[in-house]
């Protein structure tokens, strides 16, 4: 008896699964729009899905992203670093290596991605999903500033977006003025003491 309670519940969970999923992928219908909040509510974080592997569609810009640091200091002081390049380490993981970890070559652009998929122009977080990408960039940040950067601890954040367009085929990039399609700013945000 039990174990045609276990099959029966992880069928239904699977079919539930499958359905859900189906309508999240699936062109606009009724259903998905009626229902799109409990959809959302199932397949983000874990299962969310696309159709890049079959429809990539490549960057066209250049994102450089950049970091600094701040901490309070015991006579009430705030100290701010100066900005470090997380893109430039991660292109230095990923250059002369044969074989470079997924994480060098997407986690930093993947969480950049999102949060700009989740928030508006003015930086606010308006759902769940918005405040966990918004966490997810701050996290990624702060972990690779105190692995790669060091020095003393520091409690706050901040990113600095710069979006440079991609140079067109046969174009001397040496010599091509490079201006920003945009350059970002975002708040400071409070993080988890790093550091010593």
């Amino acid at each position: 008896m039990g174990l045609y309670t276990t099959v029966s519940l992880v069928l239904a969970a699977t079919l539930t699964h499958v359905v859900l999923v189906f309508f999240h992928v699936a062109p606009g219908n009724p259903v998905s729009r009626r229902y799109s909040q409990q959809i959302d509510a199932w397949v983000y974080p874990f299962f969310e899905q696309n159709w890049r592997l079959f429809a990539p569609n490549p960057d066209a810009v250049n994102r450089q992203i950049l970091v600094r640091t701040a901490h309070t200091g015991p006579d009430g002081s705030t100290q701010v670093s100066p900005w470090f390049d997380l893109t430039a380490v991660d292109r230095s993981a990923i250059e002369h290596h044969a074989f470079p970890s997924h994480t060098a070559q997407n986690l930093l652009r993947r969480a950049w991605s999102s949060y700009v998929e989740t928030h508006g122009q003015d930086d606010t977080a308006r759902s769940e999903r918005a405040e966990m990408m918004q966490q997810y960039v701050s996290n990624v940040a702060a972990d690779r500033v105190a692995e790669h950067r060091g020095g003393p601890a520091f409690d706050y954040i901040q990113v600095r977006v710069v979006t440079h367009p991609v140079a067109a085929p046969g174009a001397d990039v040496r010599n091509s003025t490079r201006t920003p399609v945009e350059k970002r700013l975002l708040p400071w945000w409070k993080v988890t003491r790093h550091g010593k």
